[in-house]
């Protein structure tokens, strides 16, 4: 039988989530021995701007269940606009280096995580370039070397967007939903920076819609490889308990535990052996908006 493996990654969003929420997991983590890919947003926390999305019912919904004041915070949720934004990853260098120092994976997560979420599918070329730019330079400044891997905010980017990603020479990137490692396709070309989806629903995505977080969880895992992305708000806050005990329950049933560039060159492999597909719009079950998946090569021309 295939071993299950679980890559573990951690979106960083917010001031909060990083000063609260990362050392919390990163106790965890040293407690139980694991490692995970932290991927920090680099640029200003503009939290605040996101309540534009307030008109979307699927978006108030989702803040009324998942509490969001409480797991914000009052501060991270007029960041931006009554507050200033204040860097994220940029603004706390030390903390970013104790993550690498204990191990784990760290890469951007984008610059401006709300200005990317909620605009890239109608920002020039430049502007994402710029963009794309301004988070590994950040990352550059922090610690002396090149991002080697990069995660889109809120799973949305575009084709246009991944043709200049690919001028970064990620190892892989992590951009989308989908089932598998795959190499995107746009127009005839296959790009050379490989996708290492999120397989696996998010527990912001199921808190409310089920009573067993953490057992839906584990009941997800397929053999093979599955990514999980946490959030340092959402598993760093109050979602804690459901994480340890996600942990707890995959290591009674053998699942194996990893960070993403652990998985990154079998991933490559895989994604070598597929065909290449391109990448599509869908909407997730407790997501509010769209995100960029995987799609399939009859969805191509």
């Amino acid at each position: 039988m295939v071993q299950a493996t679980v890559a573990l990654r951690v979106d960083v969003d917010t001031r909060r989530g990083l000063h609260d929420g990362v050392p919390r997991l990163l106790e965890l983590f040293r407690r139980e021995r694991l490692r995970a890919s932290f991927f920090v947003t680099m640029g200003p926390d503009r939290s605040g701007l996101a309540l534009r999305r307030a008109w979307r019912p699927s978006f108030l919904a989702k803040m009324w269940r998942t509490r969001a004041v409480r797991l914000y915070g009052v501060s991270t949720l007029l960041s931006g606009t009554l507050l200033p934004a204040r860097p994220v990853g940029a603004g706390a260098p030390a903390l970013l280096r104790q993550i690498a120092t204990e191990g784990h994976e760290v890469a951007p997560h984008g610059f401006d995580h709300v200005g990317w979420q909620d605009r890239v599918h109608r920002m020039s070329a430049a502007r994402i370039r710029e963009d794309l730019a301004a988070a590994a330079h950040a990352f550059d400044s922090v610690f002396g070397s090149a991002p080697r891997a990069s995660a889109a905010p809120g799973w949305r980017t575009t084709p246009e967007a991944l043709v200049i990603q690919d001028e970064f020479a990620y190892a892989y990137g992590s951009d989308v939903r989908g089932l598998a490692p795959f190499r995107p396709l746009v127009g005839q070309q296959a790009l050379d920076t490989i996708q290492i989806p999120t397989t696996m629903a998010t527990v912001d995505e199921l808190v409310g819609r089920t009573k067993d977080v953490a057992g839906t969880l584990v009941r997800s895992v397929r053999p093979g490889l599955n990514v999980l992305t946490l959030h340092a708000e959402v598993e760093g806050g109050p979602w804690l308990g459901v994480l340890r005990d996600f942990l707890a329950d995959a290591g009674r049933r053998g699942v194996a535990l990893a960070r993403l560039c652990d998985v990154a060159e079998a991933a490559r492999a895989e994604a070598d052996r597929r065909p290449p597909v391109p990448v599509v719009r869908m909407t997730v079950p407790g997501r509010s908006g769209w995100v960029t998946a995987e799609g399939h090569p009859a969805e191509h021309g």
